[in-house]
């Protein structure tokens, strides 16, 4: 079996996110840790440990959406499936993180283009192969290419309501991507609203989740690598009590 990692190094002093979201890595070091045993047990001299070294930590400020991350549907809205209530992190089955992947590559779609139902269909129809419940839906976009240059989340296209929805009425309910988002960059979205004022247009993807609750990843890394189809996905996150969301080491297995 062969592993391919598609995450994301967790990275401070990189244009992985908004400035507001930006993570902040505190690097604390083995001389460092020596002091800390010091100061925990009386007596000790930080010369006494071997090479003077204790423990090396880091110190880590981070929202749950930093870093390759999986959104569950509470993330999106309230309430899923027509008025239930969304499911958080740790609520979702297990079941959707463990399953056949399919890349769909639309690296060729300029940077903001929303992804419709037809253009799923075109991809799906060029790789030769039909959806079924529980795959992993992988989107490849431009953004990828650029993950930690100025421009990253302005990168890439996204996918739109009615390509969500034709998805999770599939039985998909994991999807993934490698920009910052699942929907088109904010810099486009809002270029859209300013010219026709409807609000439906903003988060567009993520909204499908009030209708048919689903999850996705964002920051996604490798995508390039995998064929269409043929690959299995693991991506469970992170447990975290009641979150929007959880870090996730998404990998790929592939038979070797």
């Amino acid at each position: 079996m062969r592993i391919i990692d598609l995450s994301v190094a967790l990275k401070a002093g990189i244009a992985s996110d908004p400035p507001n979201m930006l993570p902040s890595i505190e690097y604390r070091d083995h001389k460092e840790g020596g002091r800390e045993f010091a100061a925990t047990f009386p007596g000790l001299k930080p010369e006494q440990l071997p090479d003077g070294e204790g423990a090396a930590i880091e110190r880590v400020t981070i929202t749950t959406h930093n870093g390759t991350h999986l959104d569950a549907p509470w993330h999106f809205a309230s309430t899923m499936d027509g008025g239930k209530p969304a499911l958080k992190i740790d609520e979702v089955p297990l079941e959707w993180f463990f399953s056949s992947g399919v890349k769909l590559d639309f690296r060729s779609k300029p940077d903001g283009y929303l992804c419709k139902a037809d253009d799923i269909k075109r991809e799906l129809d060029r790789i030769g192969y039909t959806l079924k419940p529980l795959d992993i839906v992988l989107v490849n976009t431009a953004a990828g290419a650029a993950y930690g240059e100025p421009n990253f989340i302005d990168r890439g296209c996204g996918m739109g309501r009615e390509a969500t929805l034709f998805l999770t009425k599939q039985g998909v309910r994991v999807t993934g991507t490698d920009g910052w988002s699942w929907d088109a960059p904010f810099s486009f979205t809002r270029k859209r609203f300013a010219e026709t004022g409807d609000a439906s247009l903003i988060w567009e993807g993520h909204k499908a989740g009030r209708e048919i609750g689903y999850c996705h990843m964002e920051k996604l890394a490798n995508l390039d690598q995998l064929p269409p189809f043929g690959f299995k996905v693991c991506c469970f996150p992170v447990k975290i009590h009641a979150a929007s969301a959880g870090w996730t080491r998404c990998v790929a297995l592939l038979d070797s």
